[in-house]
């Protein structure tokens, strides 16, 4: 009893130990769980048993804990927001403006200002589809446009027939300087 009404005191005064809730994150469209782990420096496994689930299936808007002892890696080095388009039979086969030839069945893109060889995560905000791109062209040219897609990653965000779509831009590795 007595050690009761001293921890009670303990709390009424406000010295006792604070209870925190565990870290929780929003997930967003594109994410999935092993970049989410990645992010977080911690594993599949641990974010799973965080949160009871029994695969790896998460959806946007989904609220999960984050495991103790995680903290969020830095943030997206680039983020962008707008317009995306694509190209294909009329380009393929011809030179880019990095040198190499374009292949629209690749996963590459072009972009006003990011470096070459620059691996950019492209998510189509309406859907939440994503697919990876490596930036090897310069472009749009388009007004309003920020980054022409190859004819395969538009097939992957299936904007084919629609022209263009509302995407995100995350960069997840910048390109090497060597």
């Amino acid at each position: 009893m007595k050690r009761l009404i001293g921890s009670l005191a303990l709390v009424l005064m406000g010295c006792a130990p604070a209870l925190t809730a565990p870290p929780r994150y929003v997930v967003q469209p594109g994410d999935t769980l092993y970049s989410l782990a990645r992010r977080f420096g911690t594993t599949v496994a641990a974010l799973q048993a965080a949160n009871h689930l029994e695969g790896t299936t998460i959806y946007a808007g989904q609220v999960l804990v984050i495991p103790s002892g995680t903290s969020p890696a830095r943030p997206a080095r680039f983020v962008q927001e707008g317009y995306a388009s694509y190209y294909g039979p009329k380009f393929h086969g011809r030179k880019t403006a990095s040198g190499e030839v374009f292949d629209m069945y690749a996963y590459t893109a072009a972009h006003r200002t990011l470096p070459f060889g620059t691996r950019v995560r492209v998510t189509r905000l309406d859907t939440g589809k994503s697919v990876v791109v490596r930036i090897n062209d310069r472009g749009p040219w388009k007004e309003g446009r920020i980054i022409d897609l190859s004819y395969r990653a538009a097939q992957d965000l299936e904007m084919i027939g629609l022209g263009v779509v509302w995407v995100r831009l995350e960069v997840i590795e910048e390109a090497s300087t060597e």
